[in-house]
């Protein structure tokens, strides 16, 4: 048996799972891919991460452009939010890749990277479930101080935008995820679920791209392994974008829960 054909088509098929959970959630680029290079494939946290950049940057450029073919008034991305948080997102990243061109990234241990990306997908899964109350609370908010509110929406989505650039860049988790969190609880009202997916998606194609480039400089990209993942993420993704249309919150949400809590937990088990 040839294990290296079949670690190709694993690779692939992971892909794919991967490309239809972006395609109707937005997430997954990093939040999945990542622990799946590393918890099955067993490839170094550090090639996991700048593969998985590029991964995600190509991922969703194919399914931003589905959403906005597709999307309408109601559910394409939001391009004032997008330029907003790219304003945090890009500097925040360049400022990181500096960082770390400084230092081999090899002096983060391996357990820290691990430990901190089981960590983030556990929180970013239980706010997925408490999605409904705390959408609730930001729309009570938004409504009840609307000058206040809406004042403070551009400066406070430009900050949300520079963590996640930080968060991305060293990770490679954050862009779908936590970015999904933050823009439902700076723009409750504008924010359904096809838009949230639409311009998340959107943002974290340049954020990514950015981010992979510069960890390609430093060298932690493996490229045959890219191309693999992508076979299968490509098509998932644009399958994955046309049924975000028809998919309910109610069942995206837990399901999408579920996932980061099982991934989450091994990765700090």
């Amino acid at each position: 048996m040839n294990l290296g054909r079949n670690m190709d088509w694993l690779h692939a098929v992971a892909g794919l799972f991967v490309g239809l959970m972006v395609g109707m959630t937005g997430v997954g680029g990093g939040s999945l891919m990542a622990p799946i290079l590393i918890l099955l494939f067993g490839v170094a946290p550090t090639t996991a991460v700048g593969t998985d950049l590029w991964f995600a940057s190509i991922t969703k450029a194919v399914g931003g452009a589905v959403h906005h073919h597709q999307g309408g008034a109601e559910g394409g991305p939001d391009y004032e939010v997008v330029k907003r948080l790219m304003i945090g997102s890009i500097p925040a990243s360049l400022i990181v890749l500096a960082i770390l061109s400084q230092m081999h990234l090899g002096q983060i241990k391996t357990g820290v990277i691990t430990a901190a990306l089981g960590m983030v997908l556990i929180g970013t899964a239980a706010a997925t479930l408490l999605r409904g109350r705390f959408h609730a609370w930001a729309l009570a908010r938004r409504v009840g101080t609307a000058d206040g509110f809406t004042r403070w929406q551009p400066a406070l989505t430009m900050l949300a935008g520079a963590l996640l650039g930080a968060m991305v860049t060293l990770t490679s988790v954050g862009a779908g995820a936590i970015g999904a969190t933050l823009l439902l609880a700076l723009y409750p009202l504008r924010m359904r679920m096809q838009r949230l997916v639409a311009t998340d998606i959107v943002h974290a194609v340049p954020l990514t791209l950015v981010a992979g480039l510069g960890h390609l400089w430093i060298g932690n990209v493996n490229p045959v392994l890219l191309v693999n993942l992508l076979a299968g993420s490509l098509p998932g993704i644009v399958i994955g974008s046309l049924l975000a249309t028809r998919a309910s919150d109610r069942v995206l949400q837990p399901l999408l829960a579920a996932v980061l809590v099982v991934v989450g937990w091994r990765l700090i088990a």
